[in-house]
């Protein structure tokens, strides 16, 4: 049913507009009256619970960042199934982002081409919002992802993430560094060892006692993906988060016309699975066995969540598949993650 109204429908609309659509449908779901109920057919099986950061989660299975911006949406996500929302990018500093259109469907690769810019109503609205979820009996585990505003030097920058973190880390289950946006002008540099222990060091020591990650582009070498998760693991972070978007378009199926027309950006979905799982992996071998780390990067179905598991990812995230297979999408990973559970269980 959602391939046909996706394929007829949803398609045909510009994709900021479908995603602020999809939003206003999931803030309903995440209302009083119907999250339960809609919780009762989309809630993940008993054995799916994990335990990574010092938290509970009800599935392993979440939403990565940039899906709700503002946490608008987070009590409708787990009421669709998910076992935590990362919320955000938010900046210090409210900002309207980059000038639409700005988000772009390569349908053939099961891709999306972004360039949004951290448009958000900055950490202030978001504490706000934050307060009021928090307030709920039952809830998704909250991630909250801060970066950069966009009017902050990047020689300011330590600065502008301390602010973020200091009203955001309180109402944070954990707290994510941002460095490897591609569509904010000088972010990635920070991700260059000797800028990014200042600026962990300083966000880690206003985050206080709420775990810190930092999530890192798929498009460093690997050399400096080992070196940032050494640095990961000295400063004292609690986890890290591979992959952000990519700025490669290598191997798409999209006529190479569209691809140039879409333009500048981060590239997500299917495409980046390759990559994100050989990152995954390169992380998992130089960090000691405690340090969270969250795979996030063309993550479709059970099996790739699976895949993600085994490689030594303690969490998984999601998001580009959601706006291809739709609102039931987690609750179908999660049955296949159960389902392959109990297989396992039954042929030992």
């Amino acid at each position: 049913m959602y391939a046909l109204l996706f394929r007829h429908v949803l398609s045909r609309l510009d994709p900021e507009s479908a995603h602020h659509l999809a939003m206003r449908v999931i803030r309903v779901l995440g209302t009083r009256p119907l999250t339960p109920v809609v919780r009762g057919v989309t809630a993940p099986a008993p054995e799916l619970r994990t335990e990574a950061l010092g938290l509970v989660f009800d599935s392993p299975f979440g939403v990565a960042a940039g899906f709700d911006k503002d946490a608008r949406g987070a009590a409708g996500l787990w009421a669709l199934g998910f076992g935590h929302v990362e919320v955000g990018t938010v900046t210090a500093i409210a900002q309207d982002g980059n000038p639409r259109p700005r988000l772009f469907r390569l349908i053939p690769d099961r891709a999306v081409v972004n360039r949004m810019g951290f448009n958000n109503r900055g950490a202030a609205a978001a504490a706000d919002r934050l307060r009021a979820l928090r307030r709920r009996r039952s809830r998704a585990v909250l991630g909250v992802n801060i970066g950069k505003s966009r009017v902050v030097d990047v020689a300011d920058a330590t600065a502008d993430y301390v602010r973020s973190a200091t009203l955001l880390a309180p109402l944070a289950d954990y707290l994510v560094v941002n460095v490897s946006s591609p569509n904010t002008p000088g972010l990635r540099g920070l991700q260059a060892v000797e800028t990014l222990r200042p600026l962990l060091e300083a966000v880690r020591d206003a985050a206080g006692s709420t775990p810190l990650l930092v999530k890192i582009a798929p498009d460093l070498p690997d050399d400096e993906v080992e070196a940032v998760a050494r640095l990961a693991v000295d400063v004292g972070l609690a986890g890290l988060i591979a992959t952000n978007t990519t700025i490669s378009r290598e191997g798409l199926r999209t006529d190479a016309a569209a691809v140039e027309a879409a333009g500048a950006g981060g590239l997500s979905g299917a495409p980046l699975r390759a990559r994100s799982l050989e990152v995954l992996r390169l992380v998992r071998a130089v960090v000691p066995p405690e340090f969270c780390v969250i795979s996030v990067g063309g993550v479709e179905t059970a099996a790739d969540v699976r895949a993600r598991l085994d490689a030594g990812a303690d969490l998984v995230q999601g998001y580009t598949a959601f706006l291809y297979r739709g609102p039931l999408w987690a609750r179908g990973i999660n049955r296949g993650l159960a389902a392959a559970l109990r297989s396992g269980a039954r042929r030992r």
